[in-house]
């Protein structure tokens, strides 16, 4: 039985990595707004960790609950296929509309040339950007579009579905013979899945974060909020590809 519980765990361990670490959609949404919205690391990672935490959560309830109701792995599987497409097109409509956005955002920043023709005959040229002159908040706006944005991806994390832990789950109730003994390893399991995910995910999006940051290009940084809506929404269309 010893033997069989380090096998679960280790299992656990090795899919919560893989399973992470493959999907670019657990990670690169998290680079690209911390990019676009000035996340400092430590502020990243928290939101990275509270997704990947709700991520992994809202299967174990779901396939918890298949379980207590006896339902067929084949049923659970096919509302996580649901879950998923749920997820993909949440994903897909956020990073189209914050492209836009941000597309919109970068042409206002571009400085151009206004030409006054004076009484005496004096042509006169100033050039300015419109983002910067018609800006009257009352609230700090960067703070209200960065609390949408981590709302947002919570919200697409919890749809989100670990397909790989259901079958995890599913091993304990049908191979461990007491209830007591199912529960325990199934905690063991969740425990050992969880902390691989929300690690992986935490360890993929810093190092890609402080990979980056050798490579600042001026250039580009008007585009930053486009380019990660851009981002943002091919992981939307890998996972509604099943990538």
């Amino acid at each position: 039985m010893a033997n069989d519980s380090i096998a679960l765990v280790t299992t656990a361990l090795f899919i919560g990595f893989v399973h992470t670490i493959l999907g670019p959609d657990h990670y690169l949404p998290f680079v690209a707004m911390s990019k676009a919205r000035n996340w400092s690391i430590r502020n990243t990672l928290a939101i990275t960790a509270v997704c990947g935490a709700g991520h992994v959560a809202a299967s174990v309830l779901l396939g918890l609950a298949g379980l207590a109701l006896g339902t067929l792995f084949m049923q659970v599987e096919s509302i996580q296929k649901i879950r998923a497409d749920m997820a993909a097109w949440l994903l897909i409509g956020f990073g189209l509309t914050y492209f836009v956005w941000g597309l919109r955002r970068a042409m206002q920043g571009v400085s151009h040339t206004h030409y006054h023709l004076h009484p005496d005959g004096t042509l006169h040229a100033h050039r300015h950007v419109h983002r910067d002159e018609h800006l009257h908040f009352h609230d700090d706006p960067v703070k209200s579009q960065s609390k949408l944005v981590s709302i947002t991806l919570f919200a697409v994390f919890i749809l989100g579905p670990c397909e790989a832990l259901i079958p995890l789950l599913i091993y304990p109730a049908a191979a461990v013979p007491t209830f007591g003994q199912q529960l325990l390893s199934i905690m063991v399991i969740v425990a050992a899945f969880g902390l691989a995910t929300i690690a992986t995910m935490i360890l993929c999006v810093a190092s890609v974060l402080f990979g980056i940051r050798r490579f600042e290009f001026a250039c580009v940084e008007r585009f930053s909020d486009a380019l990660a809506g851009l981002a943002i929404l091919m992981c939307g269309l890998l996972m509604s590809t099943g990538f």
